[in-house]
């Protein structure tokens, strides 16, 4: 029995995900033969070549010439702007020129050096929008990709998987990926899509399998189709992409349904799927979920380790499965089904980290948990001291009480050099109204703290809970600059109504008075709303905006670009005892 696990664009390519080693690691414990491909990784890897640069300005001089302007023969209903296009085309031969080196430094510790990693990643970056141009109004960014129409909608979806003038997997999946499939003849193809940026490549690669008429079962999994799990089988068109889909945890599903592909057996015995039988689609049972302690450490054993966009190699880790807390109104933990919580016990996840060291020679693992319980933060830091161990690691935090100074100094002590907080919002009436569970004076605390004792501190926060008026989001940016001198870094943004959140399966309880489901989004996950009272949707998109434009710039803004780039950049600046510049206090620039 073989199967292939494929992770597609777009995730940013700084380190592996999780979900096709820890699916590998099941597989090949219970002598199933698999190939993992992430090929997230390898499309940026192929894009960012002297070769692939020279032909996307070949292709864009021979559609739109000179001048930018598409010739009288091109069918492209929105060309982009035809300056746009004339100024990529006179870079383009020297982004080509440039852009293998400045791969090169940013898997380096030339990454480190401000102006020469600045230099180099903007080429990355300006070799992301030439390779898009051809594409336009598509786009392929380092942490997203934008489809040229709503890939929530299936009926756009299904024309855009076959679109070779948008769609720009169309052309590197035929001549990669799929001779691949073909050569190694795998029962099973499992298509990984656990974001919304990644359902037009994943989806692309099912159809060009059945395109080519490869005899294999097309499988897809992650937490978007679980988010979408009522919603597939309304849609039987998309059965014509794929055989079945996976939902929620996919370990042993996905091994029952390779044993019933390889043996013919009947498919309605294989729990957590939904598949297509005649006209007809089914939806199996759903199996218990596993415990974290009965599953394999992730196998990263086929990925491309050394071809990551980082400095130095980090891996992904979980300390646990689900949220210790799982009640926040905002957040869909658990795609709402009743959430279940599990977890390794330190002394178990510091022999996981140790025996990944060990294998893979890595220092840095990052925790990709909801939220590393209390006790963890706590009981992981004395081991790792006792150990020795050679590691650095950082991930998700809550500002919960129990959070000593002396938990902090012994996490850093023991390796913690980056942690991620939830804040939310600094309003303690938003905090209550979101259910977000934790309180302004231990926040307050456990910020200064946390940077006393020298770890990096990021924050995530958000305007346009439901309820929140101007004066609230006035609070939240009072406290943001009352701990300027604390805070690292920041992801900000405006609220979401994610499918399955509490606010969304019970939106009178959080003061929403409506949400507006579109018919032709039948594949939606995020939903327009109104508010019974408070800022609006436009109103916190515009108070975001403003926030952003009070920034202080950054004379390097490349170590600020994703979690894994903060995570090294942290690590960096302590091995060499060099303080971390707060994120709201303007840089000195030196001469």
């Amino acid at each position: 029995m073989k199967v292939m696990l494929l992770f597609p664009p777009n995730w940013t390519p700084t380190m592996p995900h999780l979900a096709l080693p820890t699916l590998t690691a099941y597989l090949r414990e219970r002598g199933v033969e698999v190939l993992q491909r992430d090929l997230n990784l390898e499309v940026f890897d192929e894009i960012l070549t002297q070769d692939y640069m020279q032909g996307a300005v070949a292709r864009l001089q021979a559609e739109y010439g000179a001048a930018g302007r598409p010739a009288q023969r091109s069918s492209r209903k929105q060309p982009p702007h035809p300056d746009v296009v004339k100024q990529i085309l006179q870079n383009g031969p020297h982004l080509a020129a440039q852009v293998e080196r400045a791969k090169s430094v940013v898997r380096s510790p030339a990454f480190y050096d401000g102006p020469i990693g600045l230099r180099n990643f903007q080429v990355i970056i300006d070799c992301l929008e030439l390779a898009s141009l051809p594409y336009f109004p598509a786009s392929l960014h380092l942490q997203s990709y934008e489809a040229a129409g709503p890939v929530d909608s299936s009926r756009a979806l299904l024309q855009l998987v076959r679109d070779p003038q948008t769609n720009m997997f169309l052309d590197i999946f035929r001549r990669g990926i799929i001779p691949d499939i073909a050569q190694e003849q795998p029962d099973v193809v499992g298509i990984s899509i656990p974001s919304l940026p990644q359902m037009l490549a994943g989806m692309t690669l099912a159809y060009l399998i059945k395109e080519a008429g490869l005899s294999c079962h097309v499988t897809v999994g992650g937490p978007h189709i679980s988010m979408l799990r009522e919603e597939l089988p309304k849609v039987p068109a998309i059965f014509g992409l794929i055989d079945s889909a996976v939902v929620f945890d996919g370990e042993e599903p996905l091994f029952q349904l390779c044993q019933a592909v390889a043996t013919g057996a009947d498919l309605a015995n294989v729990p957590n799927l939904i598949y297509q039988d005649g006209e007809q689609i089914h939806i199996t049972s759903r199996k218990k979920p596993d415990k974290i302690t009965d599953l394999p450490l992730p196998d990263f054993d086929g990925l491309l380790l050394d071809r990551y966009l980082a400095p130095e190699l980090a891996l992904p880790l979980l300390t646990a499965r689900g949220c210790y807390f799982g009640k926040c109104a905002f957040c869909n933990v658990g795609y709402g089904e009743p959430e279940t919580f599990s977890q390794l016990r330190a002394q178990h996840l510091m022999d996981q980290m140790m025996a990944l060291h060990e294998k893979y020679g890595v220092r840095h693992i990052f925790f990709s948990d909801e939220a590393i319980t209390p006790r963890n933060l706590r009981d992981l830091a004395p081991i790792a001291q006792k150990m020795d161990a050679p590691i650095h690691w950082g991930g998700c935090v809550r500002f919960e009480k129990y959070i000593s100074k002396e938990i902090l100094e012994n996490a850093y002590a023991g390796g913690c050099r980056m942690i991620l907080f939830g804040l939310e919002s600094a309003s303690d009436a938003i905090m209550d109204q979101m259910v977000k569970g934790t309180q302004l004076p231990h926040v307050d605390r456990i910020l200064s703290e946390s940077a006393e004792v020298g770890i990096w501190n990021h924050t995530f926060f958000f305007f346009g809970f439901p309820g929140e008026t101007l004066q609230d989001a006035q609070e939240t940016v009072n406290f943001l600059y009352k701990h300027k001198e604390h805070i690292h870094s920041a992801a900000l943004g405006t609220f979401l109504m994610e499918r399955y959140s509490p606010a969304h399966r019970a939106p009178q309880t959080f003061g929403v008075k409506r949400i507006i489901e579109k018919p032709d989004k039948d594949l939606a996950i995020y939903f327009d709303y109104e508010v019974e009272a408070g800022m609006d949707d436009k109103m916190a998109d515009l108070v975001a905006e403003r926030f952003l434009d009070t920034l202080p710039d950054k004379r390097y803004p490349q170590y600020y670009v994703s979690d894994v780039y903060r995570f090294l950049y942290a690590s960096y600046l302590s091995e060499r005892k060099l303080p971390k510049p707060p994120w709201l206090v303007p840089e000195t620039v030196t001469v």
